[in-house]
């Protein structure tokens, strides 16, 4: 007897089928070679370690590492790229790409669907301001929050804890504007902290390749990884418009919004932003878009403006506003 595919199994047969785009939407920075996409790891750096069988002979979608023996199909590539927390995640980050619907259980009710969880939350939550999350914020030398993309929720469930705290809430949106997911800070409100629990902080719903919005971009939109890092930046300089990618592979999948010709890349201080970040200029160069990256002296720009004050912070940026023809004050 034939046992019926797993939802998973299904899901990655699909994505077999149409691996190449697959490929140019989660290692754009990879090339098409013969039957295969040749990219450089799983992150999507350049390079010839990782190859992705596009055609058979041999089974599509299978993929391999020659550096690090890594190998799976392009449901784990998924997985792997967009830093998913479960399978369940990557599924839904699966049938986002293939336009599938949410399926339901047999008695006719939807199964779990991330972004109307994430939709859900965001519902709840109130404006960030005279609570747990400005003085949060606040404690990290951040003074510029009052965005519509942030909110804050009073007693937010954390599953791996089995306890509700405060929490500071982002909403993740495409270029549209449209609600995809959301981003939880839990809160020590004693403290003005993060929580003590693991992790303190976690997306929710298809966030991959989008982003956390301040302000209405014009020509020029600076972009970093995390919330607190890109705030940290706009404390500094207030009147440059921003969005958060949230990872570092999401910001090098980054994509800016039309009508943006010049990127400014605000990367954190470690290899992985280093790559993200090249990967990111690589694909503005191709598309005609002007970018230019800035990294920060310490971890990230949050440790900046602790170490620095915004003063200081805001007169190290001001000549990478100027080459983009910003007022960032």
């Amino acid at each position: 007897m034939s046992r019926t595919p797993s939802p998973a199994a299904g899901i990655a047969a699909a994505l077999a089928s149409r691996a190449e785009e697959v490929c140019r939407r989660y290692l754009p920075q990879g090339k098409k070679q013969g039957r295969y996409w040749v990219a450089g790891d799983v992150d999507g750096s350049p390079g010839r370690s990782l190859f992705v069988r596009l055609l058979p002979p041999g089974a599509p979608g299978k993929w391999s590492d020659a550096a690090t023996g890594e190998h799976g199909d392009l449901l784990d590539l998924i997985r792997r790229r967009c830093a998913a927390p479960t399978l369940r995640a990557a599924m839904d980050e699966a049938r986002a790409f293939l336009a599938l619907p949410v399926p339901h259980l047999p008695g006719g009710g939807p199964l779990y669907d991330a972004r109307e969880s994430a939709r859900r939350i965001w519902r709840s939550c109130r404006p960030i301001e005279s609570g747990p999350a400005e003085a949060y914020l606040r404690a990290r030398g951040i003074t510029r929050f009052r965005f519509p993309s942030l909110r804050f929720h009073p007693a937010l469930y954390h599953r791996e804890a089995d306890r509700r705290l405060p929490a500071l809430v982002a909403a993740v949106t495409d270029t549209e504007g449209a609600l995809h997911g959301v981003h939880r800070t839990w809160i020590d409100p004693d403290a003005s902290a993060k929580a003590g629990v693991a992790p303190p902080r976690k997306a929710l719903g298809r966030v991959f390749g989008r982003a956390v919005r301040f302000g209405i971009p014009g020509s020029t939109l600076l972009v970093g990884e995390g919330v607190e890092t890109v705030l940290s930046i706009v404390t500094a300089a207030p009147r440059v418009p921003a969005a958060a990618a949230l990872s570092a592979g999401s910001l090098g999948a980054f994509v800016p919004p039309e009508g943006v010709s010049c990127l400014i890349v605000a990367r954190d201080n470690d290899p992985e932003g280093e790559r993200a970040a090249e990967r990111l200029a690589a694909r503005c160069a191709r598309a005609g878009v002007a970018a230019r990256v800035i990294v920060s002296e310490r971890g990230d720009f949050n440790d900046d403006l602790a170490a620095l004050g915004a003063a200081v912070l805001a007169a190290r940026l001001a000549p990478l506003f100027h080459f983009a023809g910003t007022k960032p004050w």
